[in-house]
């Protein structure tokens, strides 16, 4: 038995991993899987998103550690989750067996106008002004997946925007957290690969494939899907996080 810790990326919790996990341990039946919610976000949505990615590694190990949750662990983090991760797995290597980033981008590695493509920036600007919430998920649904929005998919995201939701503030304080990260110039000394989206609308590709060649790590593209890996094709991700551990 593995455990897997997912992280979500940007204004995002656990539930919006969807099918994902299912797929996951379809491709990894040994997986014990737990979804990290950041903090400002899903279960904790009450408290203030944390101004650092490292201070956000903290309070996941804190409450992991409350929940007896057995290390060493298997990291997958999506975008912000990326960026937590790779920081966890840097800092913290005792801890962390392997790591998987998606569509993740790294300051020194790539410049802030691939992190955020300069077309997103008026699409981001609207999601923080929206209110309604089902308008401001469809917002996120195109801007992030390279599919048509599925209705029940945003009703569910809807719903739970109206059950936990991000502020405005938190999610504000997420963005200057993404925004200040700064990598280490060294590789973690866990194993990681790298996958990314060629449809990613909202950071530049490249980001990842700078990073991987900083890093000399491995890396896979996805033809068509958009920056939401996991709910674009999660079944190729397991796909791939298999080929990846376990080569014929």
């Amino acid at each position: 038995m593995s455990t897997w810790l997912f992280l979500r990326g940007w204004a995002r919790e656990a539930r919006h991993w969807g099918d994902f996990p299912a797929q996951f341990r379809a491709a990894m039946p040994d997986a014990e899987i737990v979804e990290v919610d950041p903090p400002g976000g899903g279960r904790f949505y009450a408290q203030r998103s944390l101004l650092t990615v490292e201070s956000m590694v903290e309070h996941a190990r804190e409450w992991l550690r409350a929940r007896s949750t057995p290390e060493p662990y298997h990291l997958l983090g999506l975008s912000l989750g990326g960026m937590v991760s790779l920081d966890w797995a840097s800092r913290h290597s005792g801890e962390v067996a392997a790591c998987v980033v998606l569509n993740t981008s790294l300051s020194p590695f790539s410049a802030f106008y691939e992190r955020i493509r300069p077309r997103s920036y008026a699409t981001l600007l609207r999601i923080l002004l929206e209110r309604d919430p089902r308008a401001r998920e469809t917002a996120i649904y195109r801007l992030t997946s390279s599919g048509e929005p599925k209705p029940d998919l945003i009703a569910a995201w809807t719903r739970y925007a109206i059950e936990q939701p991000m502020s405005r503030a938190n999610a504000l304080r997420q963005l200057v957290a993404a925004a200040r990260y700064r990598a280490p110039p060294e590789p973690p000394a866990a194993p990681v690969l790298v996958l990314a989206s060629a449809g990613d609308r909202l950071v530049d590709p490249g980001c990842s494939r700078s990073l991987a060649k900083a890093w000399k790590l491995p890396i896979t593209v996805h033809p068509t899907a958009g920056h939401d890996l996991a709910l674009d094709d999660g079944a190729w991700v397991a796909a791939e996080v298999r080929r990846w551990l376990r080569p014929s």
